[in-house]
């Protein structure tokens, strides 16, 4: 079976852009959580979140470009530039045979709204010929094919905030199975707009408690977690065939090893109360990777912050790990960027990605009172070194849907 290994990475984070600005700010147990300014929050219960505040593309992309394209595109364009030059991947791999693979799970609703008002206001014939592009969820994977001239398999994944890790684990299947060679992965998402943020907060899944303390809010496996962040971003990784990539000398941060997916059946919300179906793509994960679930080191967790999801996931991890469950180190980087819907797999996997590489895990913050519930070792407060062969991410979406992915550190 062919190997699959990462070669570049890129991110637009709360943090702002760029992987080395992303890194710093997580290693450093720092929140990217403010009051929000992208919404008018005046009447609803939530006015907190994780913008990417600062982000503006017409640097990198033109002012005229940025005219025709959501937000959300914006950012995982900007992403994938810098996984791309980061790769040093220009000029080296066959067009034909690279692909992207690139997730979102709400697509270009910024625009759809934009679209919808400018009708009401002014009429149909006043409605941008732009909306339609603009609005796609797909319209990401396709913009970056055409920047790069990616002629390779291209597709989005839109499962909720399992999408990227999808995307992720189905890239790395494109290559194992040889209909690519490369793929260019990740997922993006800027779902900043009122009624995302009155439709959450009426699901009461949104934290509200702490809107006065926007940095506390975010608090997975604790014990007084009200809700998730909503926060915003994209994240990007080149992943190649392991025997081409070392020929032609690139520089390898880890090798994607595995993919696990399954689905709850039970609720188009809420998770399995037993945590059965995460547990389920966890251990086909493992499977995937050709390892034991002991020989995993760190569970990069989906921790959103919602009572019933991190008991859920607490519960999965102790179904698929066993005993093993209580040696792991477990921590959540949402406690830091909110939760990115469809891209917060991307963003997750670029950190565990890390992880790996540096033998530094990510702290939990904000984790002052554990829930008892919630009973495992979830790195609290502090980043703490840690050497880690083999580590995992999950992300669990809304539909039941489950995916899990796999990182091993490269080999020396």
């Amino acid at each position: 079976m062919r190997r699959v290994v990462i070669t570049g990475l890129g991110a637009v984070t709360p943090f702002g852009t760029g992987v080395r600005t992303f890194w710093e700010a997580v290693a450093g147990g720092r929140s990217g959580v403010h009051k929000m300014t992208l919404v008018d929050c005046s009447d609803t219960p939530a006015k907190i979140g994780a913008e990417c505040a600062d982000f503006d593309a017409s640097g990198v992309l033109g002012a005229k470009a940025v005219r025709r394209l959501d937000r959300s595109v914006q950012m995982g364009l900007v992403a994938a530039r810098e996984a791309w030059q980061d790769a040093g991947a220009e000029g080296m791999l066959d067009h034909d045979q690279t692909g992207v693979a690139f997730a979102s799970g709400i697509g270009g609703i910024g625009s759809l709204l934009a679209g919808e008002a400018t009708l009401r206001e002014r009429g149909p014939a006043r409605i941008s010929p732009f909306t339609v592009p603009m609005l796609m969820a797909n319209a990401t994977a396709g913009h970056i094919a055409m920047a790069y001239g990616l002629r390779g398999p291209n597709f989005c994944t839109a499962t909720a905030c399992a999408a990227s890790n999808h995307a992720l684990g189905l890239a790395m299947h494109m290559i194992r199975t040889g209909e690519a060679d490369a793929m260019l992965a990740g997922g993006t998402e800027a779902a900043f707009v009122r009624v995302t943020v009155a439709a959450f907060s009426q699901m009461t899944a949104l934290s509200t408690r702490y809107n006065d303390r926007p940095e506390e809010a975010s608090r997975p496996f604790d014990r007084g977690r009200d809700g998730f962040v909503i926060g915003e971003g994209a994240g990007a990784l080149v992943l190649e065939e392991r025997e081409a990539a070392l020929r032609r000398g690139a520089r390898v941060y880890a090798e994607l090893a595995g993919f696990g997916q399954s689905a709850d059946a039970y609720h188009i919300t809420a998770p399995s109360e037993d945590g059965g179906g995460a547990a389920l793509a966890i251990r086909r994960a493992c499977r995937s990777a050709g390892i034991r679930p002991e020989q995993i080191g760190y569970v990069n967790a989906h921790g959103t912050s919602t009572p019933h999801g991190d008991i859920s996931e607490t519960r999965a991890i102790k179904l698929a790990f066993g005993e093993h469950a209580h040696r792991l180190a477990v921590s959540s980087t949402k406690s830091m960027i909110g939760h990115l819907i469809g891209a917060a797999g991307a963003v997750e996997g670029v950190a565990t990605v890390l992880a790996v590489r540096d033998g530094l895990l990510p702290p939990t913050i904000n984790l002052t009172d554990p829930d008892p519930e919630c009973d495992l070792d979830y790195v609290p407060n502090q980043a703490r070194r840690a050497e880690v062969e083999y580590a995992i991410s999950n992300g669990f979406g809304f539909g039941g849907h489950n995916a899990a992915v796999v990182f091993r550190r490269a080999e020396t």
